[in-house]
């Protein structure tokens, strides 16, 4: 990426060669040419959704920023919504164009985080989002397994899906959804997935929201629904190595570890179209029988805090 090329979008890149946070092994030039290169990719995944990012200033702790600063050019797209997380409303950006993203890149933010709803539908979610979380960095294996035992129940249920890198440990399932679908009903269905990959394979899979209760399980995290935000797909991390939120094929998933997509390497792993949108299911229903066994199934952050109460009691 050419600072003039920048300037000619109104965007003036600042302190390129400085390191991008400890430990990323890249500069904040790496960063920029990385997103630049990806810019028809992420963007779409980002267009048209409140955005929330994690930004690190140098020497300073990663901080995630929702609401836009005063700074901010006023050719920066926006909306005001209710966050329910801050109980307030914020002024959230629209990443939908490629200098929105270099002026986000110069402001080193790292990570991007697009809403599950589009801002002219907000009480939709477009996509059911299963998270799996391995119980450390060496169990990405365990994640590939627990990730077949829910395509598995998605193919039971008629459902097609795509896959990513998580950026960390894991990886991310997203599972188009069509209009008809209610948040709760997203929400219901959700749960009732992870509950499934449960049953189906319980050495392996954990739906435990309570870290010591997993026994050294992948958890399988129902609860990235509603107005929660996921990293975006062709996203970096504010991890060592600088690693990627990549997207993969089912049939690559043996073959391939998070850490092989950085903002260093990721570039030479893109094909020639966009594996995202290429490879994403149009919008799909959701079955009766799986929304009714959802709805039995009680929030996991929830029945977690309920139970966290009852333990804190039982310890006095």
């Amino acid at each position: 990426m050419k600072e003039e090329d920048a300037a000619s979008l109104g965007v003036a890149l600042t302190n390129l060669d400085e390191p991008l946070f400890d430990a990323a092994g890249a500069t904040k030039r790496d960063l920029i040419n990385y997103l630049d290169s990806v810019a028809d990719r992420i963007i779409p995944a980002l267009a048209d959704r409140p955005l929330s990012v994690i930004r690190v200033h140098r020497g300073q702790e990663a901080f995630m920023q929702k609401n836009l600063p005063s700074y901010t050019p006023p050719w920066v797209r926006r909306v005001t919504m209710w966050a329910e997380s801050s109980k307030r409303e914020v002024t959230y950006a629209l990443c939908n164009d490629r200098r929105t993203l270099l002026w986000f890149a110069n402001q080193r933010a790292v990570e991007y985080h697009p809403a599950l709803v589009r801002v002219d539908n907000p009480d939709h979610m477009t996509h059911l989002v299963l998270d799996i979380d391995p119980p450390h960095g060496d169990a990405f294996p365990e994640a590939v397994r627990a990730a077949r035992v829910v395509r598995r129940v998605l193919v039971d249920e008629g459902l097609d899906a795509v896959i990513k890198t998580s950026g960390a440990k894991g990886l991310h399932i997203f599972v188009p959804i069509d209009s008809s679908v209610s948040m709760d009903a997203g929400a219901a269905a959700t749960r009732a997935i992870a509950a499934r990959a449960e049953r189906l394979d319980p050495s392996t899979v954990t739906t435990a929201f309570i870290k010591d209760d997993r026994a050294g399980k992948v958890f399988v995290d129902s609860t990235r629904v509603g107005g929660a935000t996921v990293v975006a797909a062709y996203s970096p991390r504010v991890r060592p190595g600088a690693p990627v939120s990549f997207p993969v094929d089912w049939d690559d998933l043996d073959a391939v570890s998070p850490a092989d997509f950085t903002v260093l390497t990721a570039v030479g792993h893109l094909s020639d179209g966009d594996k995202w949108a290429t490879r994403m299911p149009p919008p799909q229903r959701l079955g009766t029988e799986l929304l009714e066994e959802g709805r039995s199934i009680p929030v996991a952050r929830v029945q977690a805090m309920h139970e966290g109460r009852r333990r804190a009691r039982g310890s006095r």
